[in-house]
């Protein structure tokens, strides 16, 4: 099967599909030596698939990621308020001795006005076994709510506050001065307000735009009016059927679209070392129905 089925002259190597509408591994490419007509088909593959495993990448560095990101989109800084540290400012390092964990359900950067849209994470170290990741996704979980609970849901707006996660390491160890984002200085975690639901920029599909990580509550109801409607909203998100899960191997990257997808890295691995390595693509803001 084409990625593309509308453009089979402009192809990469055939996809297993993970899922009847979600997930795909792609294999017998390399990431650094994409022609431009490659790098739009998997563009539009990771629009339609939402999150594509690429293995085999071993000669992917920190500089070769970025450049690739670069022929994807537009490279955003690693993180508006961590320390990139000994890596490349463009690079996002979540190492587990220095409690580089994700083993929250979220979307990347929702704190912001503008997410990112892609992301792209490469396997740098890995534990002989587990830390396993899973993506869910918000298309297919809005769209399998019933027609009542879409309408209501469609109306609604949320508040996304990184204070919870990142407002210590902001205050303390970058003394309230973050890194360079949107073209300013990363100062202060103020809480912005998405849409519950978003409509994809390219797909124009709905899906749910709310995670646990960052979505403190929804707009305009009580406090327990919005932790039922969110529970209900996250419970449902991350169904079985609306989740791929990732078994790492060395050489791996994945790129998923951060626009309709939410993930969870498995923190099942104990002591042992486990080290990825994470881009992002400039996004939009995000657009409710």
């Amino acid at each position: 099967m084409s990625i593309l089925s509308e453009r089979p002259a402009v192809a990469l190597p055939p996809v297993t599909e993970l899922g009847p509408r979600f997930g795909a591994e792609i294999h017998g490419i390399d990431l650094g030596r994409l022609d431009d007509d490659q790098v739009r088909a998997l563009r539009a593959a990771l629009v339609k698939y939402k999150v594509l495993f690429v293995r085999g990448q071993d000669g992917l560095d920190d500089a070769a990621q970025i450049e690739f990101g670069r022929r994807l989109g537009e490279v955003t800084a690693g993180h508006p308020v961590h320390d990139s540290g000994d890596v490349a400012p463009e690079v996002y390092s979540l190492d587990s001795q220095d409690n580089g964990f994700a083993d929250v359900w979220h979307t990347d950067v929702t704190f912001v006005r503008r997410p990112p849209a892609i992301s792209v994470l490469r396997a740098v170290v890995l534990p002989p076994n587990g830390g396993d990741t899973n993506w869910a996704d918000s298309q297919l979980a809005y769209e399998s709510l019933s027609p009542g609970l879409r309408a209501y849901v469609d109306t609604l707006t949320a508040v996304h506050d990184g204070t919870r996660e990142f407002g210590y390491y902001l205050a303390q160890r970058r003394k309230g001065r973050g890194n360079l984002w949107e073209g300013e200085v990363f100062a202060d975690l103020t809480p912005v307000e998405h849409p519950v639901v978003r409509v994809h920029p390219e797909s124009g599909r709905k899906g749910l735009f709310v995670n646990p990580g960052f979505t403190s509550h929804v707009v305009g109801v009580s406090e327990h009016e919005s932790r039922g409607i969110l529970d209900i909203l996250y419970a449902h998100l991350t169904k079985p059927e609306h989740v791929v899960r990732n078994r790492w191997q060395p050489g791996d990257v994945a790129l998923w679209d951060n626009r309709s997808t939410a993930h969870y890295a498995n923190r099942d691995y104990a002591d042992q070392h486990r080290v990825m390595h994470r881009i992002t693509l400039r996004g939009d803001t995000p657009v409710g129905p």
